[in-house]
């Protein structure tokens, strides 16, 4: 009766460590960071939205200025001006506010706009290219280096940059 017991306690603890093995799961991590500033769709996205913040800018700016000028030259001639005209004026420079307000926010929109259009397949590209290389290497997880502080495991970095091309 002692050896079926001692038996049965032995066949439980091999089934529970032979489970805990099965249930450690594969892992790998992966720089999504350093793919991402080295890729090269990446790279030319960035060169657009560069190109394209520069736009707006230099377009803000010369609203700006025009603004600025109005000002100034209003501020000197509001003495020698009628209070009808000066009135005016300042209708004129509160609409001129208001357009310049306008644009920045909706130049920050429609860059904001710009860049999830372009990143977004970029993004989605990446996470393809990762888990078909984790699936090949027959990893169960693939974690962001960025987000892990103790990363033993191996790294698939270069193996995804390979499967997109780079």
């Amino acid at each position: 009766m002692k050896q079926l017991k001692t038996l049965l306690i032995a066949a439980a603890l091999f089934i529970g460590v032979s489970q805990t093995m099965n249930a450690q799961a594969k892992t790998a991590h992966v720089d999504v960071s350093e793919i991402m500033a080295k890729m090269p769709a990446m790279l030319e996205g960035q060169k657009q939205l560069e190109k394209l913040n520069q736009t707006y800018n230099a377009d803000y700016k010369t609203m700006v200025d025009e603004y600025q000028a109005k000002l100034k030259k209003y501020d000197a001639e509001s003495s020698t001006v009628s209070e009808k005209v000066n009135q005016d004026r300042a209708v004129e420079i509160q609409d001129m506010q208001k357009r310049i307000r306008d644009y920045g926010e909706n130049a920050q929109k429609e860059l904001q706009q710009k860049e999830q259009d372009l990143f977004k397949p970029i993004q989605e590209k990446i996470k393809a290219a990762i888990q078909k290389v984790g699936k090949a290497k027959g990893y169960q997880y693939v974690l962001d280096s960025a987000m892990i502080l103790l990363a033993d495991g191996p790294n698939i970095t270069a193996d995804v940059k390979k499967e997109l091309g780079f």
